[in-house]
This record gives C-alpha cells, sequence and structure tokens, in this order.
C-alpha cells in the first residue's frame, strides 16, 4: 500500500502526530527504509455502519471503525471508544500507539482499536446495548482470541464487553470469553482489570518520585480527566499517601489546595453521572488545572492537551501520561528543554490496562484463573522490568524518556516483521 494512500484515508493530526513520533524514532535506531513503512501503517481497517432502532420507533445508523495495526506477533489488541468526535485517523493512531505500548512491556500483541461516532450518554441502556451488539456482529468474522481482541476505552465499560461477548459467542456457537477483555468477572473477567490502568499509572509514579528523591507523602497531584483511569490513579495515589488536590471531567475542574475526598467524588459521580457542582472544593477549567502547582500532573483524559501554549506553563514536577497522546509534537519539544519537569510516556504510563487485559486472556484461554494479589503482584513486575528498560535506553543513547520508550517498541516489531519475512 502506497504512502499517499494510507495518508489519505487515515489523515487527521492525532493520526499526523503518531506517524511524527514514529519517524522520530525509526530516525534515532536507523532503520532501514524497506521495513519502515511496513512498521508504521496500520495492517487492515473496517469501516461499519450501524443501523438501530431508537425506543421511540426511528432508526438511526451510526458509524463505526476498527484499526487493526499489525499481527506479526500475535493477535491485535485494543480498545474500543464510544464517542462523538471518534475519527478513523483518531482510531488509527491509538492502534498505532498500543502496538508500540504491547512491544515495550513485551506482550505477545499487536496494536488495534475501535470506535463508533456516538455520544453513549445519549442513549438508553438498551440502544447501548443494541449499539454494542451491532457492532460486534459487524466486525464478527475480523476478531477472535488468535485474530483480534476488543477490550473497554472511553465511553464502554464491563457491561458492553460482556454484551460484545455475548453476541460472538452466539454467533460461534460456543460460549468464547477470550474474544474480548474487561468484561464482568462473571463472564470470565479478571481479578483487577478494572483498576489495572490507574494501578498501573500509580505505582510508575510512586516508583519515579522515588528516584527523584520525593516523598510521595508529601506529594499533590492534579489529574485531568476522572474516568475509570483518573479515579483509578485518585484511589491508588490517596492510597499510597499523596493527596489529590484537582480532578476534573468534561464538564469541569474541581480544585482544593487541601485535598479532595476521592470517595466522596465517586459517590457523587455514581448518583449525578458528571461533577459540575460538586461541593469538594473551588470550580476552576480543565485548563487551569493542567497549569496548577502541583508534584503530579496526569492527564487522563483525551489526547492533545498539552499543547505549545499550555507546555511553558506547566508546573508540576512530573507528568504522568495516563491518556493515550496527550501530549502534542511542538508541546513535546518545549518539555525536552526543561530540566525542571520529568515525563512519564503514554506508552509505558498507562500499559497497565493491557498487560491485566493479557493476564484475562491468558486465563481464559486456560481456564485457570487468579486472584486480585496475583495479578497486581505480576503487573507490577512487568511494570518495573519496563521502567527499567527505558531508562537504561534513556541513559545509553541521551534519549528523551518518549523516545527511549518508543524506540524500544518499534525496534521490537520491526524485528519481528524482519525476521517474518515478506509473504509473496
Amino acid at each position: 500500500m502506497s504512502k499517499a494512500v494510507v495518508s489519505a484515508l487515515y489523515d487527521s493530526d492525532v493520526f499526523r502526530m503518531a506517524c511524527r513520533q514514529f519517524d522520530k524514532a525509526a530516525d534515532a535506531i536507523n532503520l532501514p527504509e524497506a521495513i519502515r513503512d511496513r512498521t508504521k501503517y496500520p495492517k487492515r481497517c473496517l469501516a461499519v455502519a450501524l443501523p438501530i432502532k431508537r425506543e421511540d420507533g426511528s432508526v438511526t445508523v451510526f458509524e463505526g471503525y476498527r484499526v487493526q495495526h499489525h499481527l506479526s506477533t500475535g493477535p491485535s489488541k485494543g480498545g474500543v471508544r464510544f464517542h462523538q468526535n471518534v475519527t478513523i485517523g483518531e482510531v488509527a493512531a491509538l492502534a498505532m500507539w498500543m502496538s508500540w505500548k504491547c512491544s515495550l512491556v513485551g506482550l505477545p500483541y499487536g496494536g488495534a482499536k475501535g470506535g463508533v461516532i456516538v455520544d453513549p450518554n445519549l442513549l438508553t441502556a438498551g440502544e447501548l446495548e443494541h449499539l454494542s451488539r451491532r457492532y460486534m456482529q459487524e466486525l464478527v468474522n475480523f476478531v477472535g482470541p488468535q485474530v483480534d481482541v476488543p477490550a473497554p476505552d472511553v465511553g464502554t465499560n464491563e457491561r458492553i464487553m460482556g454484551w460484545m461477548m455475548d453476541t460472538y459467542s452466539n454467533h460461534v456457537g460456543h460460549v468464547e470469553p477470550g474474544v474480548v477483555t474487561g468484561k464482568p468477572i462473571a463472564l470470565g473477567g479478571s481479578q483487577g482489570r478494572r483498576e489495572a490502568t490507574g494501578a498501573g499509572v500509580a505505582y510508575l509514579v510512586k516508583k519515579y518520585l522515588s528516584d527523584l528523591n520525593l516523598p510521595i507523602t508529601k506529594a499533590t497531584v492534579a489529574i485531568q480527566g476522572f474516568g475509570n483511569v483518573g479515579s483509578e490513579a485518585a484511589l491508588a495515589l490517596a492510597e499510597y499517601g499523596a493527596k489529590i488536590i484537582a480532578i476534573s471531567d468534561y464538564t469541569g475542574a474541581v480544585y482544593n489546595p487541601k485535598g479532595i475526598d476521592i470517595q466522596k467524588a465517586l459517590t457523587y459521580i455514581r448518583y449525578q453521572r458528571v461533577l459540575r457542582d460538586f461541593d469538594g472544593g473551588e470550580p476552576i477549567t480543565n485548563e487551569q488545572l493542567l497549569e496548577l502547582k502541583c508534584t503530579v500532573l496526569i492527564p487522563a483524559a483525551l489526547e492533545r492537551v498539552i499543547t505549545e501554549k499550555n507546555a511553558p506553563k506547566l508546573k508540576c514536577r512530573l507528568l504522568a501520561e495516563a491518556a493515550n497522546g496527550p501530549t502534542t509534537n511542538a508541546a513535546d519539544k518545549i518539555l525536552d528543554q526543561r530540566e525542571d519537569l520529568e515525563i512519564i510516556p503514554d506508552v509505558l504510563c498507562n500499559s497497565g490496562g493491557v498487560v491485566v487485559s493479557y493476564f484475562e486472556w491468558l486465563q481464559n484461554l486456560s481456564n485457570f484463573y487468579w486472584g486480585r494479589d496475583e495479578v497486581m503482584q505480576k503487573l507490577f513486575a512487568i511494570l518495573d522490568k519496563a521502567k527499567d528498560a527505558v531508562d537504561y535506553q534513556k541513559r545509553k543513547f541521551k534519549f528523551s524518556r518518549r523516545l527511549a520508550a518508543l524506540t524500544l517498541g518499534i525496534q521490537r516489531v520491526a524485528d519481528a516483521k524482519q525476521s517474518r519475512g515478506l509473504f509473496p
């Protein structure tokens, strides 16, 4: 497939951003031209129309995508996003990042991602179920435990994964829990999967603060995005002794220099669904949250929120990228020059989710299940190994931590493709 054709299909700010990251990493490790495009561009994409009968009797056709970036080391793996701003370019970029993430932490997966253009908050529970099942029905010949394994992402959850698993199982004629991860425990989900991404973020924050000789019990944390990842990171960091001074969702942010009661915030969201009017602190904007003075800043929402405009204004000591692609290329250049700020790049920082998804998949294939303590112990061991590899690569080649992580991930995928050769 020519470069022009692929670029035209996926062309978007976020896909160009992922490609620039790849190009920089490929140049840094002198990746041969013959293997570059094969390693860079997605292998396969699917666009589907999803007609849903609404409860008022009308029919709405939603649009959905699935991009499989590469399949050279095993099945592809990645979440499904339900969001009104989904584009195929965004999905392709997220699939690319998932490839480097899986490779970096040593999982036998290629990257994939899916998405449906929909605001799930505007659907009834029944409509959401119909949409989830229809999406899986359209994907049924392109996914499977040895082909492509979806998981939750922004706007989806374990209940939706349960519906998708049931749809696939009905199609193949037997229960197939390994087709998706992030399922309810009753359907073969793993202990620890719900909190895995946030717990992994918190664990790496604790490790890097220790490297910087900053006691976590004196650390202040601001978290942009209080969905699954942001809230679980907040809970874990509070458990470690950190003070969470700001949280936010798309309706706005809350700031309290004395510390926010995270359990109270979670209870509020359970009933109100959004943070707006939460009385645990003073209301501020998401933009103000990013520029607060704090020890740790955690962008845990959507991509491209750290820009060249606010990068010089960040007042954190550690930027922990819980979201995918939260920092633009232009912002990255600015942050690289700042010696007062360390970054935990997204492909390392938020890899806990896919690691425990891998554990869930293993447990499904073997029909043998582990306890939560065992899951967390194995997760932290993998994160330790990946962190050590990234920091060694950073020191050895004098790379930024992001470049170190990307070069490790990309080199391993390129090596796999090179070793397999080119099928005639």
